[in-house]
Parts: structure tokens; sequence; C-alpha cells
């Protein structure tokens, strides 16, 4: 079992950047592929970003290549979204997950086993 709390939203300007934080409970995060997903009011979640077990491999959505990057901190228990140049259609609630195999760094939604209770992103204009 692992439960997941994101930090680190909140309001920004265009342009702005926020650091979003994942932290894991349990001695297992290590073998966990982790992902972030994000849900705008009216849309389905989305994939943002996944990262493998050492961090060595990354898969990000178009909308977000070259402004955000995951890392994670396998010692912290902790996984990062770092995003800048953040738009308007950025606003959304962004949720961490972590997937049932180390290696799969998928976009699908399915694949991640357990989720967080998200954290609240918003862009203004």
């Amino acid at each position: 079992q692992v439960q997941l709390v994101e930090s680190g939203g909140g309001l920004v300007q265009v342009g702005g950047s926020l650091r979003l934080s994942c932290a894991a409970s349990g001695r297992t995060f290590s073998t966990y592929a982790m992902g972030w997903f994000r849900q705008a009011p009216g849309k389905e979640r989305e994939f943002v970003a996944a990262i493998n077990w050492s961090g060595h491999s990354t898969n990000y959505a178009d909308s977000v290549k070259g402004r955000f990057t995951i890392s994670r901190d396998n010692a912290k228990n902790t996984v990062y979204l770092q995003m800048n140049s953040l738009k308007p259609e950025d606003t959304a609630v962004y949720y961490c997950a972590a997937g049932a195999h180390s290696d799969n760094i998928s976009a699908f939604p399915d694949v991640y086993r357990y989720w967080g209770q998200g954290t609240q992103v918003s862009v203004s204009s």
C-alpha cells in the first residue's frame, strides 16, 4: 500500500513557475514508476509526465514538453514536477500516481495503482 500526498499548488501569473511535490509513504517507493496527471473543470483527467523507478527514463505530454520537468528523490520518497512558463490552460487539479511496474511510464491512467488527492494549480492571465 502506498499513500501519496501532493503539495505546492497555488495561484500564479502567466509565465510564472511552480514546483509540485508528491510525498509517498512506505519503503517500496523506489520500486514504482510515478506519474503526474491533471484534470481541468469539465474535462477528463489527462497525462502530464511520468518517470521510471530510477529517474533515468521520463515521458511527457506534448503540451508540457520543454516547460515541465519531472524528477524524483528515492531517498526522500518524493517525486517533483517543476512547471515553468505556465499558461492559463495549465489550470487544473494535479494528481500524482504510483504505477504497478517500475519501468512502465505509460500515459494511460489505468496502469497506475495508487493516487493522491490532488493539488490545485491556477494560472491567471
